[in-house]
């Protein structure tokens, strides 16, 4: 039998998973809480932005940049610097020492964010999940879905995450299966039951969202979930319009006048001819009885 835990060897376990959950806590922070996505007001044209090295708008140079890294506008009496400022505080350009390529904004001259912000910089591959845009093709902030944790731009967050607790399926059965799906992923829009979801020869700790077998992401159970499913839009609006004409007309479920040679459409010269037609046989029909 193996041997009992003491005390103090429990004590130092714990110690242990404690001090590597505060070496891990900067990496599950927030993408809009750190410094190089903050709130910036540009000086010159007053617009307000995510922190940049150069405005987006009117590429001036920032009085106070913030550091990407640290967050700091004034370098202190340290010997972290790589640009040496005995017995002064710095600021501004003075401050400075390189602009990130990813979310481009300053970083300061320390020797700590030089050499690892550009490692572990969160906006690498910050690309909107609705438009496919990265930091250099919009001014706005980069944030993530709180239910797939993809990135997204300012201008589609609220939109995205109004739309993404859809399943790509007729209903909330399991994909692999016919049984109900207990748990959700939210990034590849699928459902799994309690057998398909965890993968045979692999341990899962009790406690932890067991991950999607097909993407790796965390599963959510769906009953904490407000999911729908895919759905179809029938009637007379089911098909697009042509919006060049700029026409109303009716489609009742894309089969109203299929039959037609003008696409679907009413055409009004076809009504004239038949309106003519009409007039014709009527005139014709008197003739005929004063003859009698």
């Amino acid at each position: 039998m193996p041997k009992k835990k003491t005390g103090q060897r429990k004590k130092a376990e714990k110690q242990k998973e404690r001090q590597r959950e505060i070496r891990l806590a900067h990496l599950e922070r927030n993408v809009a809480d750190r410094p190089c996505n903050l709130l910036m007001e540009c000086d010159q044209c007053k617009r307000k932005q995510k922190n940049r090295a150069f405005c987006y708008f009117c590429q001036a140079v920032q009085r106070l940049p913030v550091c990407a890294h640290c967050g700091k506008q004034k370098c202190m009496k340290s010997s972290d610097c790589l640009v040496r400022h005995p017995g002064t505080h710095v600021t501004g350009m003075a401050m400075v020492g390189a602009v990130c390529d990813f979310c481009e904004a300053w970083v300061c001259h320390g020797r700590k964010c030089l050499q690892s912000h550009a490692c572990t910089c969160p906006l690498q591959d910050a690309i909107c999940q609705e438009c496919n845009r990265d930091v250099w093709d919009h001014g706005g902030r980069v944030f993530q879905c709180s239910f797939c944790t993809n990135f997204l731009c300012e201008d589609d967050q609220f939109e995205h995450q109004a739309s993404c607790q859809v399943i790509e399926s007729d209903s909330n059965k399991c994909g692999s299966c016919n049984k109900l799906g207990q748990y959700s992923c939210l990034r590849c829009k699928m459902c799994y039951c309690e057998d398909h979801v965890r993968r045979k020869g692999i341990k899962y700790n009790k406690g932890v969202d067991i991950p999607c077998p097909k993407c790796g992401h965390n599963t959510k159970e769906t009953v904490n979930l407000a999911m729908s499913v895919r759905k179809y839009e029938y009637g007379r609006q089911g098909l697009d319009h042509d919006d060049e004409e700029g026409d109303d007309s009716y489609n009742y479920y894309g089969a109203g006048y299929a039959s037609y040679p003008t696409g679907g459409k009413y055409d009004e010269d076809d009504n004239d001819d038949d309106d003519e037609s009409d007039t014709d046989t009527g005139e014709d029909d008197q003739d005929q009885d004063q003859e009698k």
